[in-house]
């Protein structure tokens, strides 16, 4: 299977490293990445990863091609999906890891621009073709489906193990409570943020509730 990575950030990069850590290059390729950021910031942040460490295998950068191994991906930086002649890379799927696009209006320029499937990586709107969770209701695919959700983080976590637990005994009402890390839009201190003002609010603050 041929893809691409729409959005080289937290996601896209955890993708990447993903398929080559687990061996499921032998099965999908990544051909593109298009992400804003320059090619030497994008080679730099797959080799080293505060979190998971450095890439199992060397990155170097050669023109606009990010050299994985002995694959080389081919590296653009598009803002808008209609920029890109993304039917020349005849893919397969594309994996919009952006945030930026939750509904089947915004999602529908990757189909006209020529990708024949997208994934989405966050929550999407109802009008999207199915909102997949692995090990909850991934058998509900079907091959007509064009634009998919992956659902969010904390669903992924909550729902097939909500799933067993309603199985075995039954669930009248719930609460839960997500520690999530820090987002790459909050500060590490308090600072201005022009969309939520929660959001203003240094990332590691404390919750205290009762």
């Amino acid at each position: 299977m041929r893809v691409a990575i729409n959005g080289y950030g937290r996601i896209g990069r955890s993708v990447l490293r993903a398929l080559y850590e687990n061996g499921y290059r032998d099965h999908i390729q990544v051909v593109a990445i298009n992400e804003l950021s320059d090619i030497e910031t994008i080679s730099y942040l797959t080799r080293y990863d505060t979190t998971h460490g450095r890439f199992p295998l060397p990155v170097s950068t050669q023109a606009n091609q990010l050299s994985v191994g002995d694959d080389a991906i081919a590296c653009f930086s598009c803002a808008t999906p209609d920029e890109l002649d993304w039917s020349s890379l005849k893919l397969d799927m594309v994996l919009e890891c952006s945030g930026s696009f939750s509904g089947r209006e915004g999602a529908q320029a990757y189909l006209n621009a020529g990708v024949p499937r997208l994934l989405l990586s966050q929550p999407a709107a109802a009008d999207v073709d199915a909102t997949i969770v692995y090990g909850f209701n991934h058998h509900d695919i079907r091959a007509d489906h064009r634009i998919v959700s992956a659902a969010s983080c904390t669903t992924n976590c909550l729902i097939p193990v909500l799933d067993i637990v309603k199985q075995f005994c039954g669930v009248v009402h719930g609460m839960t409570q997500t520690i999530h890390s820090a987002m790459n839009d909050q500060p590490v201190i308090d600072g201005y943020h022009t969309k939520d003002l929660r959001l203003t609010r240094a990332a590691l603050r404390l919750y205290y509730s009762c």
